[in-house]
């Protein structure tokens, strides 16, 4: 039963939306995936979506994408989609999961509406950028 699974705890693993600069030097929005474990993860998968229902129950959604990263080394981290700003007013979710040792770990991070701004911005370690980090 439920009570009987005993899923590993993922620790040390962040996504992080950050404020980088195109050619042309213009303001995007990149998500990364951060591995901050001392160890290396295979098979790295994240689905990502957006999603709010609105105060008189209007539901907004977008399409749900599906990403394969391959492994991600200690302390390595790859661009998981560019982030539309107009999507910052919905929850912005993003589940990972990725095999380590033979077994498989899962977590759901999820960016709630508003919490992409400027104001919230800090320097993301290992990535040496500025953005929004769940770990």
């Amino acid at each position: 039963m439920k009570k009987d699974l005993n899923p590993p705890v993922v620790k040390d693993l962040a996504v992080a939306v950050v404020k980088d600069k195109n050619d042309v030097q213009e303001d995007i929005w990149n998500v990364y995936i951060i591995n901050y474990q001392k160890e290396t993860i295979d098979e790295v998968l994240v689905t990502s979506k957006g999603y709010l229902t609105d105060v008189k129950g209007v539901e907004t959604k977008t399409s749900t994408l599906r990403h394969a990263m391959g492994s991600l080394t200690s302390n390595d981290f790859a661009i998981i989609e560019p982030i539309m700003e107009n999507v910052f007013a919905l929850n912005n979710e993003y589940w990972v999961s990725y095999f380590k040792d033979g077994r498989i770990y899962d977590k759901k991070i999820i960016f709630l509406p508003e919490t992409i701004k400027d104001e919230n911005l800090i320097n993301i370690p290992i990535l040496n950028k500025q953005g929004v980090m769940i770990k």
